[in-house]
C-alpha cells in the first residue's frame, strides 16, 4: 500500500481498534440515541467501552483524531451530525483552520462556487 503523506488510511488494524468507537457512531442512527448522547457524552461514550484516545477524541469533536483511532468515516458522519457539524466544518479541520478562517477570502483553500 502506498503511504500517502497526511491521510489515515483505514485498514484492518484500524477497523479492530475503532470497533468500539465505530459501534457507537452506528448507534446514533436511533434519534432517542442521538438524544441520549447529546445529554450526557461521557456517559453514553462509557456504555461502548471507548478507550481514552477515542474519548478524549469525542469529547473534543475532532473528527480527525477520531479517524486516527480508528473511526470509520461513514460512521463518523452520523456522530459529525448529532454535533452540529457538516462537511464544511470536517474540511476545516482538515486544514487545521477554523471553517470561518477556511471560507475567508484569500485562505488559500479550493471553494466551490454557485
Amino acid at each position: 500500500m502506498t503511504d500517502i503523506p497526511g491521510t489515515t488510511i483505514f485498514d484492518g488494524r484500524l477497523a479492530s481498534k475503532g470497533l468500539a468507537l465505530n459501534k457507537m457512531c452506528f448507534s446514533l442512527n436511533s434519534a432517542a440515541n442521538r438524544a441520549a448522547f447529546l445529554d450526557d457524552e461521557d456517559a453514553y461514550c462509557a456504555r461502548f467501552g471507548l478507550n481514552t484516545e477515542q474519548l478524549e477524541a469525542v469529547r473534543s469533536h475532532d473528527v480527525l483524531t477520531m479517524i486516527e483511532a480508528g473511526g470509520n468515516i461513514y460512521y463518523l458522519a452520523k456522530l459529525a451530525g448529532a454535533l452540529g457539524l457538516n462537511m464544511q466544518d470536517i474540511g476545516a479541520q482538515q486544514t487545521g483552520m477554523s471553517r470561518v478562517q477556511r471560507d475567508a477570502p484569500g485562505s488559500g483553500e479550493m471553494k466551490w462556487h454557485r
